[in-house]
């Protein structure tokens, strides 16, 4: 017997720990409570080895028994007790009276979980458990305990009361070996000690569970729709991560100017590339020589470079709360000084603006001072203050509030050339 219930332990304990994982990988454990706590008593029956003269009835009581249980998942556990049998004589038998003492370690298998018993019933289930212990026998003409080693196998039916309260009926087999005594506290006169030592016992109990979720191991049953729900969040932050306002290829989450046009030749990070270090996008560039190619005469091209500006594809960005530029906005602020260098005749309306988040008033005067630092970027650089004007355009609430990369699109300064 030995060589069958070992392995049969070892393989339930081990399909425990790498079904936790298993289990654990589909649905947190935190999802339901782990521990229970049990007690209960019932009835006791107990074959060889009894002695010439000595005989029990069919049953006795009392069986007494313990313990604390800890649910790896929904499949697989652990627990330990300890439980007192007493054993004594029927009528025909010569008087005796002994007690066994025990204490055990088993594996736990839900039943009622692999078999799927939640198809048809919320409230009855089943558990397997086999395990390894150590018990002693006593009794008034025994001088010391006889120390044994035990292997248990049982049956657990469950009831549900409520999500902390289930009663149990179980019924378990316990083999004792190395027995120097028989069960009636005298020695063994029958057969060597070996694992002939059988003891059954079947009780009632109650189940405690602990913790602070609302359901327990025994009887939570996972639910595909919350993975269901749970994929189609994340299926929607990588969207919202993947949006590319300004169709540049670059995702908002990593574009650090979030406004330049279609086609617009950018880095990995987003930004307006300027290979001749002209100060001004390789994209402006491009459809200026393409425009004198075309001989479309300067007239022309600076009439295209004003919509270009005004249009808003040339503009200052800032971080959220502040009011001096960012400093990837330097090619837009070179760009824009350099223009109005070169057309002296042209003056320019500076906007600011500021995003939705926060107070109206405090983004009417974050939008404002927005525009007068870039007034005073461009004045220091040496064009006339009579050219400039600025005005605060407070919120800009074009894009979405919820994103954040879209909101960055819209905390700016845009120039209005005339």
């Amino acid at each position: 017997m030995k060589k069958a219930v070992l392995p049969l332990l070892l393989l339930c304990l081990s399909q425990g720990i790498n079904a936790q994982e298993a289990d654990t990988s589909a649905k947190p454990a935190k999802d339901y409570n782990k521990w229970t706590v049990e007690f209960g008593g019932g009835i006791n029956k107990v074959s060889n080895p009894l002695n010439s003269g000595y005989h029990v009835d069919g049953y006795s009581l009392y069986h007494l028994g313990l313990g604390a249980r800890y649910m790896f998942n929904t499949k697989f556990g652990a627990k330990l007790d300890v439980a007192m049998d007493r054993l004594k004589g029927d009528d025909v038998s010569i008087g005796f009276q002994t007690k066994y003492y025990s204490t055990s370690l088993q594996g736990i298998v839900n039943v009622g979980r692999l078999l799927e018993f939640e198809e048809w019933t919320k409230r009855l289930n089943v558990m397997g458990h086999m395990g390894v212990g150590v018990g002693v026998l006593t009794g008034d003409e025994i001088d010391k305990g006889d120390k044994t080693g035990n292997f248990l196998m049982g049956m657990t039916g469950q009831l549900k009361l409520s999500n902390r309260v289930s009663i149990y009926g179980d019924f378990t087999m316990l083999n004792a070996f190395s027995m120097q005594l028989a069960w009636d506290g005298h020695p063994n006169t029958n057969n060597k000690p070996g694992f002939d030592g059988t003891l059954y016992n079947a009780s009632v109990g109650i189940n405690i569970a602990l913790g602070s979720h609302k359901e327990h191991a025994d009887w939570y049953v996972f639910n595909n729709d919350d993975v269901i729900n749970e994929l189609e969040n994340r299926v929607s932050e990588l969207e919202e991560l993947m949006n590319d306002v300004d169709k540049d290829g670059v995702p908002d989450y990593l574009d650090v100017e979030p406004n330049t046009p279609s086609g617009a030749l950018v880095d990995p990070k987003g930004r307006n590339i300027d290979l001749n270090k002209n100060g001004v996008p390789d994209y402006i560039d491009s459809a200026l020589a393409e425009m004198e190619s075309k001989g479309a005469g300067s007239g022309a091209g600076a009439a295209e470079i004003v919509d270009l500006i005004n249009d808003g594809y040339v503009n200052i960005y800032f971080d959220f709360n502040k009011d001096m530029p960012t400093s990837a906005s330097t090619g837009a602020i070179t760009f824009l000084i350099t223009y109005l260098k070169d057309n002296p005749e042209k003056s320019a309306s500076i906007w600011g603006f500021a995003d939705e988040i926060g107070d109206a008033k405090y983004n009417q005067e974050l939008s404002e001072r927005r525009a007068n630092n870039v007034k005073k970027i461009f004045t220091d650089a040496g064009i006339d203050t009579s050219r400039l004007t600025i005005e605060g355009k407070g919120v800009d609430n074009s894009v979405n509030k919820d994103s954040s990369a879209a909101r960055q699109t819209v905390r700016r300064v845009k120039l209005v050339i005339k």
